[in-house]
């Protein structure tokens, strides 16, 4: 038996065409499910922790993009009793690049359906949990302006997003904390990585592994604004962490502090949060995979 998860505006449309590909196969193979859509923000984590409360061993099928996988995971109460499957149905699907869980739904699907299970790393803050990355900087920039961007649409109104942001570049200031040592920096962007990818694909953290009990954080400290353009290049294929500006380090805890009017975000979804207290948490969210 299997309870499925799906966010059904997940990647326009595309999460229910990926669901009848489901059914189809579930029906076929005589295996038991039951449905579960969302209708609003966070109602995903309030039916995983439903479920999860109600029965001894969950089996999940979670559909749709990061997102929804965020909202499956914070709806965890006790990780013994659940076992999550993820079939990607979103827009950018950054979690899943850093994984070997296939693209396609229904080679997700079977690899669900073999029932091999192991452990994913995630993110722990002090009232959320993370997926993918928490970070501040730049990215969080273009979502801000991108949530408040009236033309365009789709990744077009990403890219416009992106480009107003650096026409009007600033720069962030931030306490970094880590093994009790303070330091203070001005920053283009700071991510704290599980996976490897944020925006819909920039290979934030090449170096990133989901399960092997770090997060790594990369940081690009102030350059010189006439250096972001082909920075921004680099950061498209990965090389910007070879740069002299950018600093990389696997931890198990880190505390990032914004001390101007910056926001954060957490899984690409942005939060007033001054401060991002992550720890890592390791063999302890069971998936399929």
């Amino acid at each position: 038996m299997f309870d499925i998860l799906i966010n059904p505006r997940s990647g326009k449309g595309k999460s229910l065409a990926a669901l009848k590909t489901v059914e189809t196969i579930l029906i076929g193979k005589q295996i038991p499910y039951e449905v579960h859509k969302t209708s609003y923000a966070g109602e995903a984590t309030e039916i995983v922790r439903k479920l999860n409360e109600e029965k001894e061993d969950c089996r999940l099928i979670v559909m749709g993009g990061d997102g929804t996988f965020n909202e499956a995971l914070n709806g965890i109460t006790d990780f013994s009793r659940i076992t999550l499957g993820f079939i990607p149905c979103g827009t950018g699907n950054d979690y899943v690049k850093a994984t070997s869980i296939p693209r396609n739904p229904k080679d997700a699907l079977e690899v669900i359906l073999k029932g091999e299970t192991g452990y994913t790393d995630f993110i722990q803050l002090d009232t959320k949990r993370a997926l993918n990355a928490a970070g501040a900087g730049m990215d969080v920039d273009v979502l801000v302006r991108y949530s408040t961007m009236k033309a365009f649409s789709g990744k077009a109104k990403y890219y416009a997003s992106l480009l107003d942001v650096l026409a009007h570049l600033r720069f962030h200031k931030m306490i970094m904390e880590l093994d009790g040592v303070k330091t203070e920096k001005s920053v283009f962007i700071v991510s704290v990585a599980n996976g490897r990818y944020i925006g819909g694909g920039m290979p934030i953290s090449p170096l990133s592994d989901v399960d092997d009990g770090y997060f790594d954080v990369v940081i690009v400290n102030e350059v010189k604004k006439r250096k972001i353009p082909l920075l921004l290049l680099k950061f498209l294929k990965g090389k910007h962490i070879d740069e002299p500006c950018t600093e990389h380090f696997r931890a198990k805890e880190i505390t990032v502090t914004l001390l101007d009017d910056g926001k954060t975000q957490v899984d690409g979804e942005v939060f007033e949060s001054k401060v991002l207290h992550c720890t890592l948490v390791h063999e302890t969210l069971k998936i399929y995979k």
